[in-house]
């Protein structure tokens, strides 16, 4: 422990999508729908699809040997490492079991975060934390889902929003870049239901009757989602600023959770803020969930979108339902 608390900063960051391409057109032959109608209502193109038996700590392995090499860092220095996923390879062990074996990561300890599209900010936050207060003195975050496992490819409304991923970010004490500056999480779970998969837990554990309903897949509740996701961006966005004493325009970038576009573009129109300061890749693989900020984050940094001494934001929000927020000096 340290009688001050520790700055954390981002010192590597990793993707990595299945090569199964799915396009909207994959679609049309079993639901009633078009390329056009699902782009025209979500931006979406196309998503990634994890191949058959192809397990979530297998992405989850494969974007952190790639976060380890940008931060120079040897497997056997990792001292935590926390899975954010609602689709572990089993439910019991957690999946960092399999991650830490297979990244080599030997003195690294850790869990998995059930937070569903919150769950990387989540693990963000409890890793920062830790190295914060000087318990360790740096960690791998990684958000990864194989959504693809639990949807219901008979529900229009649900199956075409989805995909498959992973992303990994290392956090360092006293890094001086990607210094996270604010954080903040919240839940309201009187409204679960718009978000779930009832059957599969102690509470409701699978049933034939459950195959037959489906309840053994994920469900949404859609206008529910989209009204809550538009109101709470526009939030938790105050909040950042409120909390940090800035103005909208010295946030250089947004991040946000690749939900819709729809609802991005519907947030922005009160905030007067302009979709150029936005990163958006959820034309190229869908809402990943607990994989789609550190995704983009990754390919934002590719893209020389991330500049040198500016504020990145990044939004979450999603099943519970539960949103986040985390801002860095990049």
């Amino acid at each position: 422990m340290v009688d001050t608390l520790r700055k954390v900063g981002i010192a590597g960051t990793g993707h990595y999508v299945p090569e199964r391409i799915v396009p909207n057109k994959w679609f049309e032959d079993t639901l009633d729908t078009t390329d056009e109608w699902i782009f025209d209502r979500t931006g979406m193109r196309e998503r990634r699809f994890a191949e058959k038996g192809q397990p979530c700590s297998d992405l989850c392995i494969k974007a952190g040997k790639k976060a380890l090499d940008d931060a120079g860092m040897k497997p056997e220095e990792l001292q935590l490492i926390i899975v954010a996923t609602v689709t572990p390879d089993h439910l019991l062990p957690a999946t960092i079991a399999f991650v830490q074996d297979g990244l080599g990561a030997i003195n690294a300890g850790g869990w998995d975060v059930n937070n569903a599209c919150t769950g990387w900010l989540s693990a963000l936050m409890s890793a920062q934390g830790m190295i914060a207060a000087g318990i360790i003195d740096n960690a791998m975050v990684i958000g990864a889902e194989v959504l693809s496992s639990m949807m219901n490819f008979k529900d229009r409304g649900s199956a075409i929003l989805f995909g498959d991923g992973a992303g990994a970010t290392i956090l360092k004490a006293d890094h001086p870049r990607g210094q996270i500056l604010c954080s903040s999480s919240g839940m309201d779970g009187r409204q679960w239901k718009a978000i779930s998969r009832q059957a599969g837990g102690s509470k409701q554990p699978v049933t034939h009757e459950d195959l037959e309903t489906g309840d053994h897949l994920m469900a949404l509740h859609g206008n529910d989602v989209f009204k809550f996701a538009v109101a709470k961006f526009r939030d938790l966005i105050r909040e950042q600023v409120a909390t940090l004493g800035i103005g909208l325009d010295d946030i250089g970038l947004i991040v946000p959770h690749q939900v819709n576009l729809r609802i991005i573009q519907s947030a922005l129109k009160k905030l007067d803020f302009d979709m150029d300061r936005i990163f958006v890749n959820l034309q190229k693989y869908s809402n990943t969930s607990a994989a789609s900020i550190p995704i983009a984050f990754d390919e934002a940094r590719a893209e020389g979108r991330v500049k040198e001494g500016e504020l990145i934001s990044f939004i979450a929000f999603g099943a519970g339902l539960g949103w986040g927020q985390a801002v860095i000096r990049w």
